[in-house]
């Protein structure tokens, strides 16, 4: 399954899925965060250690942290601040520590977090704005490096046909 993610004032993830819908797809999932109360992450580790793989913050974030570890793909659709994607998406993707452990271990050269689950998703962005795209691929290719999946790219919104070819 894929979960698209839309973060953005527009709702530009509408037109993702009206082109998604034309070429007869229906292995997605669209969520519409802009109404969710997503808080930023605390840091205080209750995921790693009282509630393991569960989140301490209680508010609209559980249902969409699961519906992440069971997808295949997650598309963050979001508008960009300073070439950067919001506070909005990166409130969504700060959250994610509970998919994976405390614990730590060797990766090459590079130590990562032991993860919890068998199956994590690959991720992708589609951006509006003047997000500086070459810094967001880099970041997500850090990402799913910590989640021990693939990139799926950085995407301005007027190259989402390219963003569905990948999906």
């Amino acid at each position: 399954m894929i979960l698209l993610l839309d973060t953005t004032e527009d709702h530009c993830g509408r037109r993702l899925t009206d082109m998604l819908d034309a070429a007869g797809r229906k292995d997605y999932e669209y969520v519409d965060t802009t109404e969710k109360k997503i808080s930023h992450c605390l840091g205080c580790n209750h995921c790693w250690l009282k509630t393991p793989g569960v989140c301490s913050i209680k508010d609209d974030y559980e249902p969409i942290l699961k519906k992440m570890s069971a997808a295949g793909q997650v598309w963050l659709i979001s508008d960009t601040k300073f070439g950067f994607v919001t506070y909005r998406t990166k409130n969504i993707i700060d959250r994610v520590m509970p998919l994976v452990t405390m614990n730590l271990h060797f990766q090459g050269k590079q130590m990562r977090h032991v993860l919890r689950y068998n199956h994590n998703p690959d991720f992708g962005i589609i951006f509006s704005g003047d997000g500086d795209r070459e810094y967001l691929t880099k970041w997500c290719e850090r990402l799913t490096v910590n989640f021990g999946t693939h990139s799926l790219g950085a995407y301005p919104l007027d190259q989402m046909k390219e963003a569905a070819a990948c999906m």
